[in-house]
């Protein structure tokens, strides 16, 4: 099957579930796809095993095929994240820019260590042997939130607009976060001779600073271009390669490429929208990216529903997987927690429901099953898909499906906690 055959299948699945989904099940989009796509995954493994049919494993050979490293992290995340980006208040994120900062630095940093920590003596009280800087890298994977995700489910459930921004915010950044520690990990983990605290130091500031400044110049490039144009199937067209431009420049020249592409999308977003666009540009602008998105995250949670074809299950991993949900729940409360408390210490005050909804609400998506299916070959790879793969998708399902009535219970509007005189 070449490639073209196997992008077409993806579309076609995509629209199919698409359709079913929105004419007979009424869930979130995005839920309700991977919801199809691994219900039929699980039917074909299983009539597969009765022997009535053969299908499961040219599904099997077909998602193989995928590469979902070079897929989603050096391809389809551009658009996803430049979409997202542009529809966010810059404004909004200045008003709140200390608890995203935390919740994406600190909290990603935080929660990769108790993940990391909590694992390994899961791991080994259950009698399997899991190093310590494997036990790390499931950490680094699994705690950075999805903004796929997060911003789909955020727009159905109609959070309040303080916590749509925080969560919003945390999630478009954290994962450039949670890349460039992922890749520290992996360094360690195959060449820990190699690698010292200045070489760590140097690197994630390269990361960081890099992909902050490449962002900014694309962006910059990009807004004075379009405000010497006024035909919006051009403008289009500019912003459409500038996702694409920055974040492939970003990855050649090994700066962090998704925190890149956030920063030239919020920059297009808001001073282009202000000062560099007519209305009817805008318009269409809006649309095509829109349905760039819809696109894109119809075939992102496809293809997390048909990854379950290409993971090898067992019931010992089963059981370490649900006990990772609980462990990755409750560093997310800890690391949410201890950003809360520092902001009320710093007289800081927050929403009502804060703590609760932010927690709840750092859903894992494609970037954690994407970069645990790219780790190398070893004897411990399977166990960190399984459990990765089977945190996604409670996730997904069942975090997702509640966050509505989480929010509508517990928040208000109004700070819980009051300035100091």
């Amino acid at each position: 099957m070449g490639w073209f055959q196997l992008l077409a299948l993806l579309i076609v699945l995509a629209a199919l579930n698409s359709y079913i989904n929105f004419r007979y099940i009424r869930l979130p989009a995005t839920i309700g796809v991977m919801l199809i796509a691994l219900a039929v995954s699980l039917a074909l493994i299983g009539l597969s095993k009765l022997g009535l049919l053969d299908a499961h494993r040219r599904l099997a050979y077909a998602v193989e095929r995928i590469d979902f490293d070079a897929l989603l992290l050096h391809g389809m995340l551009a658009f996803l994240l430049f979409a997202g980006a542009l529809h966010v208040d810059l404004s909004d994120l200045a008003r709140d820019w200390v608890m995203i900062s935390l919740l994406a630095v600190a909290g990603t940093l935080v929660s990769t260590f108790i993940v990391g920590g909590a694992t390994f003596f899961m791991v080994r009280g259950l009698g399997f042997e899991l190093p310590m800087m494997w036990c790390l890298l499931f950490g680094a994977i699994i705690s950075p939130t999805d903004p796929i995700a997060v911003l789909g489910i955020m727009r159905h459930v109609g959070a309040p607009k303080p916590l749509e921004t925080q969560l919003a915010g945390e999630s478009l950044f954290n994962d450039g976060i949670g890349v460039v520690i992922f890749i520290v990990l992996l360094e360690i983990a195959q060449r820990p001779a190699s690698v010292t605290v200045a070489g760590i130091s140097l690197l994630l500031i390269k990361e960081a600073v890099g992909g902050v400044a490449l962002g900014l110049v694309g962006g910059v490039l990009a807004y004075r271009m379009l405000k010497r144009v006024d035909h919006y199937q051009v403008e289009v067209l500019i912003t459409l390669a500038l996702s694409m431009g920055v974040y492939a420049l970003a990855d050649s020249v090994h700066v962090s490429a998704p925190i890149a592409v956030v920063v030239a999308g919020l920059l297009i977003g808001n001073q282009g929208r202000a000062f560099a666009m007519s209305r009817k540009t805008e318009a269409h602008l809006d649309s095509f990216w829109e349905l760039i998105d819809a696109i894109m995250n119809a075939v992102l949670f496809l293809l997390i529903g048909l990854a379950v074809t290409v993971i090898e299950f067992t019931g010992h991993y089963f059981l370490v997987a649900l006990l990772a949900i609980a462990v990755t729940l409750l560093a997310r409360l800890a690391s949410v927690a201890g950003v809360v408390s520092l902001l009320h210490l710093g007289r800081r005050p927050t929403m009502r429901g804060t703590i609760p909804v932010l927690a709840w609400g750092g859903l894992r998506g494609g970037i954690s099953v994407a970069m645990a299916l790219s780790l190398p070959a070893s004897s411990h790879r399977e166990m960190i898909v399984v459990i990765t793969y089977v945190v996604v998708v409670f996730s997904i399902f069942v975090q997702g499906l509640t966050i509505g009535p989480v929010i509508r219970r517990v928040t208000e509007i109004r700070p819980v906690v009051e300035p100091r005189a």
